[in-house]
């Protein structure tokens, strides 16, 4: 209720300001209203020419970038398609990623998304990173830059360039996919160093044998006795544990129905609780010692997918599900830390202060640039890989002197993006009908 009371309070703060400037007219020059949106421009775009120097390499990297961009469209609309006809034939529940304010990557109000330092660092490096690449190329394709600017909504959405219009349209056709396509490449680019960086800190934490409490199983001895997931134990029956071995080896002579006295730390806060241990359940095998009823965070394992995964090449893919993991299915992998500020650090060695929020800085980086390029790949108008998808079906028909027809086969490839994505967004709310 605290967190809904203040941004209750931010967006009403940001309506009453906004709309004094725009009741007003104040700063004309440098803002500009787009319905709720505000933009904030500059007009003093010089730092696009600092780059003119190096337009031999930049155009090299323009050109390849490119590829990679028509690669990863080609790639991602594949697999888009697959998903649509998976989605088809057993569609899903419409709970999890397919709720309402799931479906926008917005921070804080996407629960896969906290509003973190973290995520603000690296959503707005995205977005700036993805613009200015838009910028640089243009200047050095030889098209001017009217101005510049970040896109607010109680917090920065959004960035952007403005190319000359009249530049763009007397450019080349190669001109202007590199200059569409840089956006896209800067994106990969950071993606793949975050990557990197991630894999190469994630080497450096260890796991601790902690006796840290993840879960409790429900009508179990420690969930009647009021002990919480994500406590850490500090003692059973007055002697102190620094680790899971040492509470089994205290409960190894136990048998159900005593009465152990378990002290833990939850939230900064001590507490002792009685629990009259149970019986194991059966699919634990036969085992005679008493049942508490808890689960412990197993940081061994999740450095184990860790090393095995994050350096492979499904690496990307699972860093991508880690926030989706984390929240539906209860971080059954044990890589939340990657992505939340979580408890869980206490089952880790920590290599240096702050090294946890350093790893999540360079998981967001990774995370949205990656879903950013990916997206704005696919081969729909307004989208980059749109417009280069436009660039490239004009070309094809002016070769054969049938140009009349380009604009009807990009329109027709749009309209069937729209339809595929609308669909995989629709189809689970349409089935539970």
């Amino acid at each position: 209720m605290d967190l809904l009371l203040i941004a209750v309070f931010l967006v009403a703060l940001y309506f009453l300001i906004a709309g004094y400037i725009k009741v007003n007219n104040l700063w004309e020059d440098h803002i500009r209203f787009y319905g709720p949106i505000l933009a904030l421009k500059t007009d003093n775009v010089g730092f696009f020419d600092k780059f003119l120097p190096y337009s031999k390499f930049l155009k090299l990297y323009g050109t390849a970038g490119a590829v990679m961009v028509v690669i990863v469209s080609l790639l991602f609309t594949v697999l888009m398609f697959f998903s649509f006809q998976k989605t088809l034939a057993s569609p899903p529940a419409p709970t999890g990623i397919y709720e309402p304010q799931n479906i926008l990557a917005i921070p804080g109000i996407n629960e896969f998304l906290p509003l973190s330092v973290a995520v603000i660092i690296a959503f707005i490096a995205t977005l700036v990173v993805h613009e200015f690449g838009h910028g640089i190329l243009a200047r050095i394709e030889g098209m001017r830059v009217e101005s510049t600017g970040v896109l607010f909504f109680v917090i920065p959405i959004g960035a952007f360039v403005e190319p000359c219009e009249e530049d763009v349209e007397k450019a080349s056709g190669r001109s202007r996919i590199r200059m569409f396509g840089a956006g896209i490449t800067n994106n990969l680019v950071l993606a793949l160093i975050a990557f990197l960086l991630l894999a190469l800190f994630m080497g450096m934490a260890h796991p601790v044998d902690a006796p840290y409490v993840k879960a409790v199983y429900a009508d179990y001895p420690a969930d009647e006795a009021g002990l919480f997931p994500n406590s850490l134990i500090m003692s059973v029956n007055g002697i102190d544990v620094t680790s899971r071995e040492d509470v089994s080896s205290i409960m190894s002579g136990t048998q159900p129905g005593d009465t152990v006295s378990v002290t833990s730390v939850h939230e900064g806060i001590t507490s002792t609780n009685d629990l009259k241990l149970a019986e194991w359940p059966t699919e634990y095998g036969d085992k005679n010692s008493g049942f508490m009823g808890v689960s412990y965070y197993d940081s061994s394992r999740a450095k184990e997918l860790s090393d095995k995964y994050i350096r492979s090449p499904l690496g990307p893919l699972l860093l991508i599900y880690v926030p989706i993991n984390a929240v539906i299915d209860d971080d059954s992998l044990g890589l939340g830390i990657l992505a939340f500020d979580s408890p869980d650090t206490v089952a880790w060695s920590e290599p240096f202060y702050g090294y946890w929020q350093l790893i999540q800085i360079l998981f967001w980086l990774f995370w949205f640039n990656f879903a950013v390029a990916t997206f704005n790949a696919l081969p729909l108008i307004p989208l980059d890989g749109g417009y280069i998808m436009q660039e490239g079906v004009k070309q094809f028909f002016a070769a054969r002197n049938k140009e009349k027809y380009a604009d009807y086969v990009v329109s027709g490839i749009s309209w069937l993006m729209i339809f595929v994505i609308i669909s995989l967004i629709m189809i689970p709310y349409i089935a539970s009908f």
